[in-house]
């Protein structure tokens, strides 16, 4: 059993264990991956005060997130093909994420159904629904989330069309993945990710195959996707959804502060400031730089959680201290799930609670609602200068 120390260790054996079309697609971004790589590096730009002579005693990292108890303010993001980097994946991250306390999501694009991870599970999970053009569609998964107990609907707004990921194209991306000669030999270096594929029923969108319309094979499930995101998603479409929906709704992929207050005016129980993990516009600002200046504009007029470029427990306190409530990880706990299953995303989580509960200690806190401006030492440009 490997010595994990940081989410740098998981993503190592994630690449050596997984296929490269899936590990590529988790580690990338649209085209020069500017934003994606910014989402990172621009943690780094934020410093840590250092308190001492502070009774550290009793520390808690519980909080809770639109009325959830977690036991720390972090989620499991929504991830697409989450079953390709290890066989039944999203079930794994579900019941890890279960067993720490904390909220999994599940996204529309999954290979592991609304039903495989309620059948799995015994509390209730998050459901990430894309808006696509077949309203038919929509609905039933809206419903199928409720018959599922989803506790909350996370509403995707950034991905009206899909921004160019250029190693997905070169790799020929897809799930399962075809039958080439270099997918087959890329397998079969990687015996365990081939055994526990070739011991599961669930390799492709179970999501969509038998609940769209004449979709029944890879073909036809490629062609239904690329042409489903609907270009035309605006309020009233989302005015609809929530209408339908009727529960906690989560708007993910607010970067701006007109959008978010436009959110706020709509009555979402929270936002996710986000730039979809690099993935969508390129020269887009990262995630952090943009948190503060929306957590001025919006207030406490709904919750704001944080996602795209979280790798440690020193990255959600940051983000906890420029004001959100909550944050996302997305490839943090895709790095575990590849290198070692259920049990990579429990070290992924085990490792961002313990650096999250020693900083925060270090920096002088006992209790991560007290976390706030005052813990960090912000460059004067950290937001940028920009007419």
């Amino acid at each position: 059993m490997p010595v994990i120390t940081c989410i740098d260790d998981l993503k190592r054996l994630h690449k050596r264990r997984t296929p490269k079309m899936f590990f590529d697609y988790c580690e990338s971004g649209s085209y020069t991956e500017q934003t994606f790589r910014e989402n990172t590096s621009d943690f780094q730009k934020l410093r840590l005060r250092q308190k001492v002579a502070v009774d550290m005693l009793g520390r808690r990292t519980d909080s809770t997130m639109i009325g959830t108890k977690v036991s720390m303010p972090v989620a499991l993001a929504p991830v697409g093909m989450t079953g390709m980097q290890r066989a039944d994946g999203e079930i794994k991250a579900a019941r890890a994420a279960e067993k720490a306390g904390v909220p999994f999501t599940l996204s529309t694009m999954s290979i592991c159904s609304i039903e495989d991870i309620a059948e799995a599970t015994t509390t209730p999970f998050w459901f990430q629904l894309y808006v696509m053009k077949d309203e038919e569609f929509v609905d039933s998964a809206i419903e199928r989330a409720r018959k599922a107990g989803c506790s909350a609907l996370v509403l995707t707004l950034d991905l009206q069309i899909l921004g160019q990921r250029h190693k997905d194209l070169k790799n020929g991306l897809s799930a399962p993945p075809r039958l080439t000669l270099r997918n087959i030999l890329d397998m079969t270096i990687r015996p365990q990710w081939s055994l526990e594929m070739l011991g599961t029923k669930r390799r492709t969108f179970r999501n969509i195959v038998g609940h769209a319309k004449g979709v029944g094979d890879l073909s036809s499930l490629m062609s239904w996707t690329n042409e489903q995101f609907d270009p035309q998603l605006d309020w009233n479409k989302i005015a609809r959804i929530r209408d339908k929906w009727g529960g906690k709704l989560i708007l993910k992929g607010i970067l701006d502060e007109e959008d978010a207050l436009r959110a706020a005016d709509f009555g979402a129980d929270a936002i996710i400031v986000s730039n979809h993990g690099g993935r969508q516009l390129d020269g887009a600002l990262s995630s952090i730089r943009m948190l503060p200046r929306i957590v001025r504009a919006v207030g406490d007029r709904t919750e704001i959680f944080m996602d795209s470029g979280i790798r440690s427990g020193q990255d959600v306190l940051k983000a906890l201290a420029l004001g959100a409530k909550g944050t996302f990880i997305g490839r943090a706990y895709i790095h575990g799930l590849g290198a070692m299953g259920e049990a990579g995303v429990t070290a992924a989580l085990d490792v961002i609670r313990k650096e999250l509960d020693i900083t925060m200690a270090l920096c002088g806190e006992k209790d991560v609602a007290k976390l706030g401006r005052h813990n960090l030492l912000i460059p004067k440009v950290f937001e940028g200068d920009y007419l």
